[in-house]
């Protein structure tokens, strides 16, 4: 199996540095060809690089990576070879004001996920997952012990939620489905009960993340 990460700063260079830990076979791609080579050739033989159509093209499973407005330009231009791939989107609805202050990009009660899974052609598996952590917990809390760390995700596809739950385990932490796609923005920040920021800063195991999907149905 391989795994195209579209986008490799924060949170495409730790999903990637993950993945590669646990075996998966990985092509990088993104804005700068010379930061995903810089990024290949740290993560050794199982990471190598390709044009964003080249490396979707290749991969069974899609990681975009990137901040959602970049989504929204690239989807139109791949859609052709997304067709059969599961596409895993971790953004987030984020935007900053003029005092550089977090805030939503999009209106209240709109997700991120609807916004994305919208865009996709038929054919494609989407499921929210890999943006519930803040991505210096996300780097740092792989294989964390004595407990896990969970990582929540949202989907309708039984095919993508297979194929997250096995990526999420192959990159060191446990997953928790949060619900469909209706729930994609409880995982998203701002304003997500079960983002990371919605749980207090805590970087929260299996049994906690069940418990918080539940205690606010």
């Amino acid at each position: 199996m391989t795994t195209a990460i579209v986008g490799v700063g924060n949170i495409g260079g730790a999903v990637a540095r993950h993945l590669v830990a646990g075996g998966e076979h990985i092509v990088l791609t993104g804005k700068s060809a010379s930061r995903a080579q810089e990024l290949a050739d740290e993560l050794g033989p199982l990471a190598h690089t390709a044009t964003v159509r080249d490396a979707v093209a290749e991969a069974d499973t899609v990681v975009f990576a990137v901040w959602l407005d970049t989504i929204k330009e690239l989807i139109p231009q791949v859609s052709p070879q997304l067709v059969g791939k599961v596409v895993v989107d971790p953004s987030n609805p984020i935007a900053f004001d003029d005092q550089g202050r977090m805030v939503r990009s999009l209106p209240d009660g709109q997700s991120a996920g609807s916004v994305v899974a919208a865009l996709l052609p038929g054919g494609a598996h989407y499921v929210k997952a890999f943006g519930t952590l803040a991505a210096e917990a996300l780097a740092a809390s792989a294989n964390r012990t004595p407990q896990r760390a969970a990582l929540l995700y949202a989907t309708d596809d039984e095919h993508a939620a297979a194929a997250v739950e096995r990526l999420i385990r192959t990159a060191g932490f446990d997953p928790v489905k949060a619900g469909g796609l209706a729930d994609a923005g409880r995982i998203e920040a701002p304003g997500g009960d079960l983002h990371q920021s919605g749980l207090d800063g805590e970087v929260v195991g299996a049994d906690q993340a069940r418990a918080a999907i539940t205690a606010d149905r």
